[in-house]
């Protein structure tokens, strides 16, 4: 680092002049002030050990902020990059979460600000959800296809006036982002684990960042932030009694031919606690049903091993509205044994004799048999429950949408006495999780484990000691 140089023929006299390696640099100012700070910042970098880049001469700390692309840029960017090893649903679940970030990461006092639907939409839809393009890259389904004009000004607004990342990576501009994501798109404060969620793909997001050296460090890492508390326990007050439940299956049968076909599907979802992605894949060789078909009290058993989760077609490799995998929270290949009760087994028998099995073994499809939609099965819900309930009861949540009889079956379970460990492995909970979503039921069990307890302890005081 030279001295500063003085030159009074010139429009900017005053000159800083270094020296990286064999190369010398120099820039000019206008006021000397301004040449005294500009040598203060290059030596202050050359005091902290930075390394400074030959070619340009500058400090790698400016560097990165002169090559530092946009939060939206960057948050295109690590869409695509986990989008090839991304299973469906969590490919959309990182589109959400980057849709609800980044209208919070722009500049102060833009103007034109598009309506928030239509930028969401936008986002979701067309700038964080990938196709192939002819030469088989990813790139947004905004350059493959032609959005509505709306949606192609909001791309347009969102990438000008979108921040660099290095100051979207400033705390007042992460606590916006960070309030986002905590609540829902009506206002109110979204689940704990939804909050979490997306919070876990902003940070992988910055991780990225890291790795790419648009950043130096996580700057989430410095923001003491907690999401606002949310009770994502189930309210039991509108979780079906087992009469209810039984009503609400028996219900099913009556609504159509296609709720005779579903009969079975929905006892799989109270009997077995299974959820509809699991229904949807379970096959005729993961049920073990018993021989005598006579024997009214015989157990079976499922062998769960694969889910079929509906998810919209744009988010699957192949275009189909639902994905293949293994169970939730498991290995690819793990398996998951539920015994069912004789009620289950005879609807299962009763099932395959009339409806039989698909090509591929599955006991449940739609009319071309393909999946069983979400729609589907709930439409004939909603009619069975406006069959059952009264009047009073339906504008109510009791028994709302059809996994409150998975709620039901669980907290049967958990009610008859069966450990909490075995309730979490035949629903396919971590502990932690049935802990926390079944939390009021297993405090009852508490008052019944005290009493326990209490006879044990008052026999053995009761017990003669012995010499």
């Amino acid at each position: 680092m030279f001295a500063i140089e003085v030159r009074p023929d010139r429009r900017k006299p005053f000159r800083v002049r270094w020296r990286v390696s064999t190369r010398k640099h120099s820039e000019s100012y206008v006021l000397k002030g301004q040449a005294d700070g500009r040598r203060s910042e290059l030596m202050a970098a050359l005091q902290r050990g930075e390394q400074f880049d030959t070619e340009e001469g500058l400090p790698t700390s400016e560097l990165r902020v002169l090559d530092s692309v946009t939060w939206y840029q960057h948050a295109q960017d690590y869409a695509r990059m986990k989008w090839p090893r991304a299973a469906a649903k969590h490919r959309a679940s990182i589109a959400d979460a980057l849709a609800t970030v980044t209208p919070k990461l722009i500049a102060a006092g833009v103007r034109g600000y598009p309506k928030p639907l239509v930028l969401r939409a936008a986002l979701y839809a067309w700038a964080f959800r990938l196709v192939r393009d002819d030469e088989g890259q990813l790139v947004p389904r905004s350059i493959m296809e032609t959005p509505p004009t709306e949606i192609t000004q909001a791309l347009a607004w969102i990438t000008k006036n979108s921040l660099p990342i290095a100051e979207a990576s400033k705390p007042e501009h992460l606590r916006k982002a960070l309030g986002a994501i905590s609540v829902k798109l009506n206002g109110k404060n979204a689940a704990e684990n939804t909050t979490r969620r997306k919070r876990m793909i902003l940070n992988n997001a910055f991780m990225y960042a890291i790795e790419r050296d648009h950043l130096a460090a996580n700057p989430l890492k410095r923001i003491d932030w907690q999401p606002p508390p949310t009770d994502d326990e189930v309210d039991f007050r509108y979780v079906p009694n087992p009469q209810l439940a039984r009503a609400l299956i028996i219900a099913v049968r009556t609504q159509s031919p296609r709720g005779e076909h579903l009969e079975a599907f929905f006892g799989c979802v109270y009997y077995a606690a299974m959820r509809p992605g699991e229904i949807a894949a379970l096959k005729n060789s993961d049920c073990v049903l018993p021989a005598d078909e006579k024997d009214e009290d015989a157990w079976g058993e499922l062998i769960l091993a694969e889910s079929h989760p509906e998810v919209a077609s744009g988010w699957t490799d192949d275009g189909t509205p639902y994905e293949r995998r293994g169970l939730k929270r498991r290995a690819r290949k793990a398996t998951r044994s539920v015994p069912i009760p004789p009620a289950l087994v005879r609807l299962l028998q009763e099932h395959k004799k009339r409806y039989g099995v698909a090509a591929d073994g599955r006991l449940f499809r739609a009319a071309h048999g393909g999946r069983v939609r979400s729609t589907e099965y709930c439409e004939v819900w909603k009619k069975a429950r406006a069959q059952t309930l009264t009047p009073e009861d339906t504008k109510t949540p009791l028994a709302e949408v059809p996994y409150s009889l998975r709620h039901a079956g669980i907290s049967l379970w958990i009610k008859a006495g069966v450990e909490p460990p075995e309730v979490a492995r035949r629903a396919g909970h971590s502990l932690a999780v049935m802990y926390k979503v079944y939390a009021k039921i297993l405090r009852g069990r508490q008052a019944h484990a005290n009493q326990l307890i209490a006879a044990a302890l008052h026999d053995d005081e009761d017990r003669p000691e012995s010499n």
